[in-house]
């Protein structure tokens, strides 16, 4: 059961993250017509300008998962570098239990009211013609914590695995 969960919330995260990696592409292509129109033409969009800062939420925040699904996160190694495999699951097993899964329950609890009241009204920006969609972002904010809880409990079940392999090789 445990392989299937862990198959099932990498899977998750592998495609939800090779999904947002398009959006690059289309943040790139955006923040040129942007460029282009404003220098080119002398015509501004206010609504274009904010979709570059959508879509750069959209990207990070939807790619935390897979971004610590492939070890990508920064990472401060002074010690770390010099683990053996068992010491590293210890340290990632327990900063998985005692700081990643509680600071994703405290954002994803915290973040709920604040996503929620903005549905309710259909938040818009504050902007003249700017988008009508503040509520959606809006909404990355606890959807990033289920993200990395749920490759955190993916990548838990590999550093259960790495310890349980190791110590039947040292018994």
């Amino acid at each position: 059961m445990l392989n299937k969960l862990h198959l099932v919330l990498n899977q998750i995260n592998e495609w939800v993250g090779r999904s947002v990696a398009w959006l690059v592409l289309a943040m790139t292509l955006v923040t040129f017509a942007i460029v282009v129109l404003r220098y080119g033409f002398n015509f501004g969009s206010i609504a274009m300008q904010e979709s570059v800062v959508y879509l750069h939420c959209f990207i990070f925040m939807l790619a935390i998962g897979y971004t610590l699904k492939h070890d990508q996160h920064v990472r401060v190694d002074v010690f770390y570098q010099y683990f053996t495999e068992r010491q590293k699951a210890w340290v990632n097993l327990l900063g998985s239990i005692f700081l990643l899964l509680p600071v994703c329950g405290f954002l994803l609890y915290s973040s709920w009211d604040y996503t929620s009241n903005s549905w309710q009204i259909h938040e818009e920006s504050p902007e003249a013609g700017g988008l009508p969609l503040v509520f959606i972002l809006k909404t990355l904010i606890p959807v990033m914590p289920i993200l990395l809880a749920s490759q955190v409990i993916a990548n838990m079940i590999d550093h259960l695995k790495v310890l349980r392999s190791t110590s039947q090789v040292s018994n």
